[in-house]
């Protein structure tokens, strides 16, 4: 059966709260095909999070409105082992019994994590800049590296796609030294492979279908503004951190953004996911989307990414070009699916961003 992960918004809830609806849970799951897994409770935030092991979504709402009436605002279908890559668990901790009941396992444990996101240049152009041989080793020090400070500062492995490390962390503090760590380690070559790290913080289950998928959107995003070797801190980063002065980073090396500067940030990126596959979409249209006069548009775009709007939805193009080139698809396609007039102009574009054709690209393994 499929397992869902959802969240209840109750404001001052408490853990023996939830434990409490827990247990009316665990006792007539059977009649709804379920199994409770576990659940976290968040008391700062309001939030409970229960994952279940259900035959679909409506189940596990019908099951939550017999047992305590607390019907989920948001339900996620998860795989467990990407549960337990974020979240550390899919079971109740142990030995969480408390004094006053004995069968009630009461334990405060909030989902709130902090994520980290790392984004190399692309592998392909890397080899194509700097040779196989020296793109390989400088690739394989830098996973090192990152594995190496993730133990450090406890930090969990979430995925290592190619060039992108996701991790997880309880930890702001850790999450920094594990950032400064890696930068520190790497030092020219973190400049060399075009390493970014972007910092956020969030819930497991928010607006996005994926676990943690608004909070890791949103690290990618602050990526893209930062320079090569540079870690940049979401606004709620910035809140929770607290510099001790043992970090050792180089405070070039460690930016963080305002939250204005943050919801304009989203505004642009998310209007440029929506929008970029449609050859017409332009300026003007970017301006209507965002609800931005032409040189507020100009001037935000180069605030944050040192582009200009239209150098800024090629450069978005060319990214997702760089990803729909590595499957089966064909130039031709690739150019229609990105957003570009025609496979000609995606070419001219392809080379002189990269320095190569997408048939060159297409080949280097």
């Amino acid at each position: 059966m499929p397992i869902y992960m959802d969240r209840h918004i109750v404001p001052g809830i408490e853990a023996k709260h939830a434990a409490e609806a827990h247990r009316e849970d665990l006792l007539i799951q059977d009649e709804y095909g379920c199994r409770c897994m576990t659940y976290w409770v968040d008391e700062e935030r309001g939030s409970a999070f229960c994952l279940i092991d259900a035959p679909n979504e409506e189940a596990v709402k019908k099951m939550h409105d017999r047992a305590h009436g607390l019907i989920p605002h948001d339900i996620v279908q998860v795989n467990s082992n990407v549960v337990e890559a974020f979240l550390g668990r899919i079971t109740d901790p142990e030995g969480y019994y408390g004094p006053e009941n004995p069968k009630l396992k009461i334990f405060n444990d909030p989902a709130f994590r902090i994520i980290l996101v790392a984004q190399a240049q692309d592998s392909r152009l890397l080899k194509e800049q700097l040779g196989q041989q020296k793109a390989e080793k400088l690739l394989s020090l830098y996973h090192e590296i990152m594995r190496e400070q993730l133990q450090e500062n406890q930090g969990r492995e979430v995925e290592l796609k190619g060039e992108r490390f996701i991790a997880s962390f309880v930890s702001v503090t850790q999450a920094v030294a594990c950032a400064a760590g890696v930068q520190k380690g790497l030092h020219v070559a973190g400049e060399l492979i075009g390493l970014r790290i972007g910092l956020n913080a969030g819930m497991p289950v928010e607006k996005d279908k994926s676990i943690f998928g608004d909070t890791i959107r949103m690290a990618e995003y602050l990526c893209l503004t930062g320079a090569p070797n540079q870690t940049v801190m979401a606004c709620i980063i910035k809140e929770i951190y607290k510099d001790d002065g043992q970090n050792s980073m180089d405070k070039t090396a460690l930016k963080s953004i305002k939250p204005v500067d943050e919801n304009i940030l989203q505004l642009l990126m998310d209007a440029l996911s929506e929008n970029y596959q449609n050859p017409k979409f332009g300026v003007q249209d970017f301006c209507k989307k965002t609800a931005m006069s032409k040189s507020k548009l100009y001037r935000k775009c180069m605030s944050l990414f040192g582009l200009s709007p239209n150098e800024l939805l090629r450069k978005h193009r060319l990214k997702v070009a760089l990803s729909l080139l590595k499957t089966d698809r064909n130039i031709a396609q690739t150019a229609f699916d990105c957003g570009f007039g025609s496979p000609s102009y995606f070419t001219k574009c392809f080379q002189e961003s990269f320095g190569l054709s997408p048939l060159v690209y297409q080949k280097t393994a």
